[in-house]
């Protein structure tokens, strides 16, 4: 049975919303778009490759799908390892409201997520990827389908806009698994998901 595995870019403050540009996510007004771009540098790049390098398939919300096949289908170069992931292995769209998908290799799923998602684990021997997707990754969390979490905090505060995990989270407890900090000060831990948390005092 294949993972679950959730990459976010989240800011000190918890927000994930529209990190790669301007105009990724303007919804509730966000004017903050672009946040993660100047701390892309080549170790964040390296490890980006080697996350997306390990992917079976990918699954995504369907903003994130959406900016995606805007933009990766355009990139034709073989050598570019990301490019040709994304533009090759199986693709699947968690979607009520897309009708229908012309990036090659993409599949909508509009049933029971739970049912899709788990039925999509049982056919992936490896790794079934999630990309930002912020509406799909809190329902994925809230189902505990979620079974590796890559958490990258960008060094930048904004105040507003959508958080990784809002109120009304399920409690879960995480394993750390790994951690590194970017010359540019991304800090990227890896956590596997262990269950309910437990409590004590001091």
């Amino acid at each position: 049975m294949g993972k679950l595995i959730l990459t976010s870019f989240v800011t000190l403050d918890g927000v994930m919303q529209a990190p790669g540009g301007p105009e990724e996510d303007t919804s509730g007004g966000f004017e903050h778009g672009g946040w993660s771009v100047p701390y892309g540098d080549e170790e964040f790049g390296r490890f980006m490759t080697g996350v997306i390098s390990r992917a079976d398939a990918f699954l995504l919300g369907r903003r994130t799908y959406e900016i995606f096949a805007g933009y990766w289908p355009k990139v034709t170069d073989p050598a570019n390892p990301i490019a040709s992931q994304l533009n090759s292995l199986p693709k699947y769209v968690a979607s009520s409201s897309l009708t229908h998908a012309d990036w090659n290799g993409t599949t909508v799923i509009a049933g029971e997520l739970d049912k899709e998602v788990t039925a999509l684990k049982e056919r992936i021997d490896g790794e079934l990827q999630v990309h930002g997707s912020g509406a799909l990754a809190q329902s994925l969390f809230a189902l505990d389908l979620v079974d590796t979490l890559h958490l990258l905090t960008f060094p930048v505060v904004l105040g507003s806009g959508r958080r990784l995990f809002g109120e009304g989270a399920v409690p879960t407890a995480f394993r750390h698994a790994a951690g590194s900090i970017t010359g540019a000060g991304v800090a990227i831990h890896t956590y596997e998901r262990v269950g309910r948390p437990t409590y004590g005092s001091y």
